[in-house]
């Protein structure tokens, strides 16, 4: 969390580099419920990566969402990702105050591709051993510029950014605040959206590490649109399984799986790093989300290829929905692709 600015619910926003998607959810005793809930297509390339390319069309789509689902919703939660953001956790020596500040800025400036001077971090101290006298710390930093121009958009569209997350920590959120974490696994929870896939271990039961992947669905986009010459709305639509009666499946398999090289590539590097890095033997469960898990014969590949038993998630699993708030929408079908902003309306704002 970079920062945060206590009310009884919180709206998710996240901003996607294909689609923006809304929850609000309402925090009770007996845990959450959803309130309202949107997603609205982006033109192909309003965002691509980390630039916000037509800033307008993304304004406008922003604003479009808040007016469809609810139009006095002014804070909001958002997470970013990407080239301009980083995570990780390390181990230092046990220290207290300015003292335990500096080491972190020192861990910052080794792990940092970009000067620490023009970052934005927070950061967490997880555990502390008191035997070793070593503590772990979670740290999470983003680019000024970077975070600046981002929450700038936010704010154009009359919002408040009430807190600012990672995307990674809102997959780990709605994963935590939906299943029971076995600590004897070390699991994968892999959220591919359109332009990075982000890659969050969790071992011994808590939360380990986050590694980007450079790819995700955008050539899987490409590749289709390119093959069976649709036009984008078809083109979305295919990608997401829903022309399975206009197009030729056995075509469509093939191309999907075509273009997934750098994507399963990626995954494979950020797990053979983590092994490493980690000491551990093998990746034990795959937990698919994004608009990755939306895509037909992807899951069953990634499984196969990957060789680690997968499953989607479903980041409603614990919470509370009338299916009608959906609308068109199919609740058990478009879960994955709300796997952030539920993570990030989990949270309750201070």
């Amino acid at each position: 969390m970079l920062f945060s600015r206590k009310s009884k619910s919180t709206v998710g926003l996240d901003v996607g580099a294909s689609s923006i998607k809304l929850v609000k959810l309402d925090h009770t005793k007996s845990g959450h419920s959803v309130a309202a809930i949107g997603i609205r297509e982006l033109p192909p390339e309003a965002i691509v990566a980390d630039e916000i390319r037509d800033r307008e069309a993304v304004i406008f789509n922003i604003q479009s969402l808040i007016d469809q689902t609810d139009p006095k919703i002014k804070d909001v939660v958002v997470s970013v990702s990407g080239h301009g953001v980083i995570t990780d956790r390390f181990t230092i020596d046990k220290k207290t105050g300015a003292e335990a500040e500096q080491a972190i800025l020192f861990e910052t400036e080794q792990r940092a591709p970009f000067d620490v001077e023009d970052v934005s971090l927070d950061y967490h101290i997880i555990k502390v051993d008191e035997d070793t006298n070593k503590m772990d710390v979670l740290l999470v930093a983003a680019r000024k510029e970077y975070l600046q121009t981002f929450l700038e958009l936010i704010t154009d569209c009359g919002l408040r950014p009430v807190i600012v997350d990672d995307d990674a920590f809102a997959v780990y959120n709605a994963y935590e605040g939906n299943y029971d974490i076995d600590p004897s696994r070390v699991t994968a929870l892999v959220n591919v959206g359109h332009d990075v896939t982000n890659v969050t271990y969790i071992a011994d039961g808590f939360y380990q590490a986050t590694r980007d992947v450079s790819a995700g669905t955008r050539e899987i986009y490409n590749a289709i649109q390119k093959e069976f010459r649709l036009n984008p709305e078809l083109t979305g639509k295919a990608i997401k399984g829903e022309l399975s009666d206009s197009i030729d499946q056995d075509m469509l398999k093939a191309t999907i799986i075509s273009a997934t090289d750098e994507l399963t590539s990626g995954i494979e590097l950020a797990f053979s790093y983590f092994k490493s890095q980690a000491k551990v033997d093998a990746i034990d469960w795959l937990v698919l989300s994004g608009g990755g898990a939306l895509v037909p014969y992807l899951p069953e590949f990634l499984q196969s290829k990957l060789n680690v038993p997968l499953e989607i998630a479903n980041p409603l699993r614990k919470v509370d929905y009338d299916p009608e708030l959906f609308q068109y929408l199919q609740p058990e079908k478009i879960a994955p692709l709300l796997t952030v902003p539920i993570g990030l309306a989990m949270r309750k704002v201070r």
